[in-house]
């Protein structure tokens, strides 16, 4: 076994080139018994996968996941950040998962987009991606099977919900098992590495509401064009020099573009939610972890203070609201849909009170999903 390091090494009096060839070599010592125990680690991971298939359990558990990388940072003793422990470590599951089986996960492509990246931060990087052109190609992947899981953005801290994908929510039969959120940093990118020329910045309706600011200030002549994906910009942008996009650096350095100004989104403080999907029939929902999150759909009957008591329930019980937003039901008759967020599990004795006794008061309700929360997100 290799020797570690004291916590306060000092370099000594000898050549560089010497000290750092010994460090090196206790480097690669350490990385070697690493290589050793991931190994072993992975075949523990094969030997539970063994046992879940006695009762069909599912591989993937993220709340399992989370109650794993929260004790690892508890007990990390440093200098590795706190922060990076959930990265490394769901890398570490998500590369014994797929020892199991590659989670097919469908999200909005092409490749590059935030949406992506949102994918690869909660399940890792050893899944099977399947880019989808559309939120709807994404909900019919996940619904008829040819992909595990689902990721679409929800709503964004500048900009608010995502209407098309309250809709789906409502008409799909996919439930709703994770969530996860990602800062979201608007770049503009470019064939040319400067501004002179631009005649058409292209983005997804989103990005390009988020930078509209910047946009009116910088290049107030460009035409704003909307694309299906931030990605999909950057394929224009790619192909034509007078066009100008609104993406990451990861999509920049994908389609060879110059990032000719970083950061243009309006607010700097900029992040998108996104909802993890799979079909109800195949989630096993986790148990209370006590960062619980329930979304709900609701409508009431069209009578005055109908709104007011469907909220009552809530008080009663004690149970905190975090989200509320409303879209047309599509009846004709100028009814609405109220998409909530309450805090809590169905397991838990008040929240499942207020359950019962929001079901009572309701002319319809639908859970659209019970989950973890994530730990760095907007609630």
């Amino acid at each position: 076994m290799a020797e570690p390091l004291d916590a306060h090494y000092q370099p000594d009096g000898r050549p560089v080139d010497e000290q750092l060839a010994d460090l090196r070599v206790r480097i690669d010592a350490l990385d070697v018994e690493l290589l050793s125990l991931l190994n072993a680690r992975a075949r523990l991971a094969q030997a539970v996968g063994e046992v879940k298939k006695i009762d069909g359990s599912p591989v993937f558990r993220p709340d399992r996941e989370l109650q794993v990388i929260e004790g690892l940072k508890q007990r990390n003793p440093g200098p590795v950040l706190p922060e990076s422990i959930g990265p490394i470590w769901r890398e570490v599951m998500s590369a014994c998962r797929a020892l199991e089986a590659k989670q097919r996960v469908a999200f909005l492509g092409p490749a590059g987009t935030f949406t992506e990246q949102a994918m690869y931060n909660y399940f890792g990087s050893s899944i099977e991606p399947i880019a989808c052109s559309s939120f709807d190609e994404i909900f019919r992947a996940a619904a008829s099977g040819s992909a595990d899981y689902g990721v679409v953005p929800i709503e964004n801290s500048t900009e608010g919900v995502v209407a098309r994908t309250l809709d789906l929510l409502l008409q799909s039969s996919l439930t709703i098992m994770g969530e996860t959120s990602l800062a979201v940093q608007h770049n503009l990118l470019r064939k040319d590495p400067g501004r002179d020329g631009i005649r058409v910045v292209t983005a997804h309706p989103q990005a390009l509401a988020q930078c509209q600011g910047w946009l009116s200030q910088n290049l107030p002549h460009a035409e704003r064009r909307a694309v299906a994906s931030n990605a999909e910009g950057a394929r224009l942008a790619a192909a034509d020099p007078s066009f100008a996009a609104l993406a990451s650096e990861r999509a920049a350095s994908m389609f060879g573009l110059h990032v000719v100004q970083r950061a243009v989104q309006d607010e700097a403080n900029n992040r998108t939610r996104f909802f993890i999907l799979t079909p109800a029939e195949k989630h096993k929902p986790a148990g209370p972890t006590g960062r619980d999150c329930i979304s709900l759909a609701v409508s009431v009957p069209n009578k005055p203070g109908a709104v007011h008591d469907m909220l009552v329930p809530l008080k009663q019980h004690g149970v905190s609201m975090n989200r509320i937003e409303s879209r047309p039901a599509r009846s004709g008759q100028w009814e609405y849909v109220f998409f909530v967020d309450i805090v809590g599990h169905p397991d838990t004795p008040n929240v499942a009170a207020a359950l019962e006794a929001l079901r009572a008061q309701v002319s319809f309700i639908k859970v659209l999903g019970s989950y973890p929360l994530d730990a760095h997100g907007s609630h």
